[in-house]
């Protein structure tokens, strides 16, 4: 996967899971304001528009958060955002290889089926370890930076803390269920697609294995990605952010968007989730390569002759 020729020395799982970490914190922070206009986009409409606010569109909903909460506001929730890619992307694509391996009992050009089933497990057993991280992402990107407003969370600790104390472990862990499905979802479609892609351009020989492939590769996984996974992430994003009983569960949130807001709701902020993974993909994909492959000449370099 990735880039790996056949011929390619594997690299050890310490290497794929630090390499896919830090790509993942460089691909969050160059398309972190896409992420952020996505949810602020996917919960309008559940609340009325505070301070008379409407967004219209990712870049409508950028240029309107600058000019009235000033730029920072883009990356309210990046440290919760790095920290949940250290501790999941790291998981869900550093395993992948492993994990897949482990399903075929190595056997080589897998089918789709054992792909599909590694990129949901390494998907969801992200999930386990990285939910806290991702519900104080979400509530951050989410509150909004106006002195009429009173803002939920000053900090990333605080928050937190205070999500501990008055909601307990229950409300660090709420929307695990839609987030094991959406990010399950989006694993699995995000590497096999990009394994598909990739694979049949070096088949047909269309382009070599360098940066346009991974470009296309990447760009054409999230595209199919968010088409997939974009219900799923609306709804994980709304009851993520909700207070204490405005939704009785995850399914419960859908069919209130549903019957007052119609099925349009569930693509709600399509266009910014469709320009944050396509970029986030090539980003990822192509700082992963390099890291990797950085971190693997410098193993050889290091290594006694």
């Amino acid at each position: 996967m990735v880039g790996l020729k056949p011929s390619d020395v594997p690299p050890p799982l310490g290497v794929k899971m630090a390499s896919a970490g830090a790509a993942a914190c460089i691909a969050d922070v160059v398309t972190f304001p896409l992420d952020t206009a996505k949810v602020r986009l996917q919960i309008q409409g559940e609340k009325q528009a505070v301070g008379g606010i409407r967004y219209r569109g990712v870049f409508g909903t950028i240029s309107t958060m600058v000019r009235t909460e000033g730029p920072r506001s883009l990356y309210n929730g990046l440290v919760a955002g790095l920290q949940r890619q250290l501790c999941f992307a790291s998981i869900r694509i550093g395993l992948y290889d492993n994990v897949k391996n482990f399903y075929t009992g190595g056997k080589e050009n897998p089918g789709v089926l054992m792909r599909i089933l590694a990129g949901c497990t390494t998907g969801a057993m992200a999930v386990s370890f990285a939910q806290p991280t991702d519900v104080v992402k979400v509530r951050f990107q989410a509150q909004m930076n106006l002195n009429s407003v009173a803002r939920r969370y000053n900090g990333t600790m605080q928050a937190y803390r205070q999500i501990f104390l008055n909601e307990g472990l229950r409300g660090l862990w709420k929307g695990t269920l839609p987030n094991i499905t959406r990010n399950a979802l989006v694993n699995c479609t995000e590497l096999v697609t990009y394994d598909l892609i990739k694979e049949a351009i070096l088949r047909h020989k269309l382009l070599s294995d360098n940066l346009p492939c991974h470009f296309v590769s990447a760009f054409g996984a999230g595209f199919v990605t968010t088409v997939i996974a974009s219900p799923v992430d609306v709804v994980k994003t709304r009851y993520m952010n909700s207070p204490p009983g405005q939704y009785r569960s995850a399914i419960n949130c859908a069919w209130t968007m549903m019957t007052k807001e119609g099925p349009t709701a569930f693509y709600k902020g399509f266009m910014p989730s469709f320009l944050r993974l396509g970029s986030w993909n090539v980003v990822m994909f192509v700082s992963f390569e390099q890291i990797k492959r950085a971190m693997m000449m410098s193993r050889r370099i290091e290594a006694p002759n």
